[in-house]
């Protein structure tokens, strides 16, 4: 006798019992369940010639397969695979493959949703050991279960090794890819699945053309549109979202359009799509014409679109715009999420509306966003561009773990307010934690020394740079150390830097000249100003301004005129105030006050406060009371708020021996609330605030 057949007699009709559940078994029939006896056969002989060698054994197998798949829905493996093994000594002379693979099948999808990888895998030996791989239920059940563990190389062998013609597998494996961002590998499936004969349907599409936009494959991405509008297939729209997707990350904006426009239908996701590709190549009043449409046409907004929508609205400096939709959404009742949040954030960071911050911060604590860091680091900027510093350290130091971002957010916030040695001290509290600075960390500390020409510091921060070889090609850090050198008036060492540098723009350009120009070197700036244009490289508004006060600052008034006339004719830089107030500056240092007075008279602007003083202190210089007193009325009238004007106004009218006005402009400042500001030493100054930074070998 064949020792399965030794198996089965040994078999008792309890152990298979046990994994029967009450209910069926007493809707089972006497007969169907016998006595708790051993199993035995009533005719061996038949026994071996036929397999149904038990009465009422389809009965039998009905429920344990009945009892499995009760315990795989329950998540109970262990007593499940226990009838799987009883189920498989029930049916070993079966001559249909059908009874085992339902079990197997249940077994799988509740290893795939259970994640037990091992089990899953003594499941898949099985399958091959009982030659079922090419079973089109079971190599999805594989691929499916492979995929969740993304063993992707798993699932495409299965898939490979089967002679399935259906897509199903396939999809699953394409998306899987997809999903797991490796698009060139789902790109080959593809092409392995069309060369097998295997034909797409609407579920394979998708994801094909999402992977032609994210390689840029535009060859493969035409040749996809082609195969779907010659399939048989009908009009899909998740197929058309993607298409207009595909074509938008091309940048074939045109051919997007167009098929937006001719889809017979449209959801929010359509929407989205069209806004968003034009949205990405920051062509936005077509992508704000697509949401006016998708308004009009009264589409409920959806979390999504509110995003990009107020993520536009920032970027194009619409701030209340912003601001304003995040306020609709709040009060239509969406739900806003941490894009949303940090975008709401980032708007009164540049508007300056800290009550609406702290609002939107009440709101991050109630509902519990207060642990997303992106969403703590935007708070902390939104308070340091608010100027509320005591916030944003406080959400600093509560941060336990605290990122680069973190603490790039707060340095950016000391910087923001020319604080040099808060920021100073926090930098090397960021290199005592072991905290690695990157090139934001730089850009953002780095600037604010040139700004307030700390010279000390700067040095410290030209050496971290110069040991640090990652920071060679930052052209920003290189520019703010030329700045920092020429606004300390250390000119040579500007010099030096700028000579080192293997790259240059107009930034680098324009530190320079203006170095040179307070420095009274206006021919040498003159040159350097040549050098760049002769470099083809474009000056701006700002170079225009360095230019023009380099040329003040040395007396050279033909130049000054000469360039100013230039600027527009030949560069098509249409002059601003700045540029105005540089010239009544050269003019006025020229002691052509009459030309100075001509200039401000006749520009298109209203004059500034800094205007008139430049004009005031030619006045006094130059001793010309008349158009000095002239000046000082007009500035009075402007009721500036700094008290260096007031006191200007007062030396003129000092050194001209005029009591009278000197009184009566400290009576102004008087009832403006205005005083003085008490001077002091530069040396104490320094000595009370200098600090050895120390940033690190």
């Amino acid at each position: 006798m064949p020792s399965s057949c030794r198996l089965i007699i040994g078999l008792s009709i309890a152990r298979i019992k046990k994994f029967i559940p009450n209910r069926w078994r007493k809707g089972a029939k006497a007969e169907d369940i016998q006595s708790n006896q051993p199993f035995k056969l009533q005719n061996s002989e038949k026994a071996v010639l036929e397999p149904s060698i038990i009465t009422n054994d389809e009965s039998m197998i009905k429920n344990l397969l009945a009892s499995l798949q009760e315990y795989a829905t329950q998540g109970q493996l262990l007593p499940a695979f226990k009838v799987f093994s009883l189920i498989k000594l029930h049916t070993s002379y079966s001559a249909s493959d059908n009874l085992i693979l339902r079990p197997i099948s249940s077994l799988l999808l509740s290893c795939t949703n259970l994640k037990l990888l091992p089990a899953g895998k003594q499941l898949h030996a099985q399958i091959m050991f009982l030659g079922l791989e090419q079973s089109p239920i079971l190599v999805h059940k594989l691929v499916s279960f492979y995929s969740t563990f993304d063993l992707l190389d798993d699932a495409r062998l299965v898939i490979e090794n089967s002679n399935i013609l259906h897509p199903l597998s396939w999809n699953l494996l394409i998306s899987s890819y997809v999903r797991n961002g490796l698009f060139e590998e789902s790109l080959c499936a593809y092409k392995h699945m069309v060369s097998k004969g295997i034909r797409p349907d609407n579920f394979t599409y998708p994801s094909v053309l999402k992977a032609c936009g994210e390689t840029l494959d535009l060859e493969l991405g035409k040749t996809v549109y082609k195969s779907i509008n010659d399939s048989c297939q009908e009009w899909c729209l998740y197929v058309h979202n993607a298409l207009i997707s595909m074509y938008g990350k091309f940048g074939e904006l045109d051919v997007a359009r167009c098929l937006f426009e001719k889809m017979p239908e449209r959801d929010t996701v359509s929407w989205n799509t069209i806004i968003s590709c034009f949205a990405s190549r920051s062509l936005w009043e077509d992508a704000f014409e697509f949401f006016e449409k998708m308004q009009v046409e009264d589409f409920e907004l959806s979390i999504i679109t509110c995003n990009i929508i107020a993520g536009m609205c920032l970027r194009t400096g619409n701030f209340s715009g912003a601001l304003q939709l995040l306020s609709q959404m709040r009060t239509s009742g969406a739900g806003l999420d941490s894009v949303t949040i940090i975008t709401g954030l980032g708007a009164c960071s540049h508007v300056g509306t800290i009550k609406l911050g702290k609002e939107i911060h009440g709101f991050v604590i109630r509902n519990c966003y207060d642990g997303f860091d992106s969403v703590r680091n935007a708070l902390i900027t939104m308070y340091s561009s608010c100027k509320d510093l005591w916030h944003a350290y406080t959400l600093f130091q509560s941060i336990e773990e605290k990122s680069i971002i973190t603490w790039n957010s707060m340095l950016s916030g000391y910087a923001h307010v020319d604080r040099p040695e808060e920021a100073s001290f926090l930098f090397r509290e960021m290199l005592l934690s072991g905290v690695e600075p990157n090139y934001v960390t730089i850009a953002s500390i780095l600037p604010l020394f040139a700004r307030v020409a700390n010279l000390q510091h700067g040095k410290e921060f030209h050496c971290y740079l110069a040991r640090r070889a990652v920071f060679k090609d930052y052209l920003l850090l290189w520019n703010a150390l030329v700045d920092m050198y020429a606004r300390s008036g250390k000119i040579l060492a500007a010099k030096r830097v700028f000579d080192l540098m293997k790259r240059r723009d107009g930034v680098t350009y324009t530190s320079l000249i203006a170095g040179y120009g307070m420095q009274g070197k206006g021919e040498t700036a003159l040159k350097l100003f040549k050098e760049m244009i002769e470099l083809q490289i474009k000056p701006d508004d700002i170079t225009m301004v360095a230019v023009l006060s380099a040329c003040g600052h040395s007396g050279l008034v033909a130049e000054g005129q000469m360039w100013f006339q230039k600027m527009q004719s030949i560069h098509g830089i249409i002059p601003t105030l700045e540029h105005f107030a540089c010239m009544v500056d050269l003019y006025g240092r020229a002691g052509m006050l009459n030309k100075a007075m001509e200039t401000i008279s006749r520009m298109p602007y209203k004059p500034s406060p800094a205007t008139w003083a430049a004009l005031i202190g030619a006045c006094r210089i130059h001793g010309n009371t008349d158009i000095g007193e002239w000046a000082a009325e007009k500035l009075l009238e402007l009721r500036p708020e700094n008290s260096g004007y007031y006191v200007l106004i007062g030396n003129m009218y000092a050194a001209a021996g005029r009591w009278d006005k000197l009184a009566k402009v400290r009576t102004f400042m008087q009832d403006l609330g205005l005083r003085k500001a008490p001077s002091c030493s530069p040396r104490l100054i320094w000595a009370q605030n200098f600090q050895p930074l120390n940033v690190g070998k």
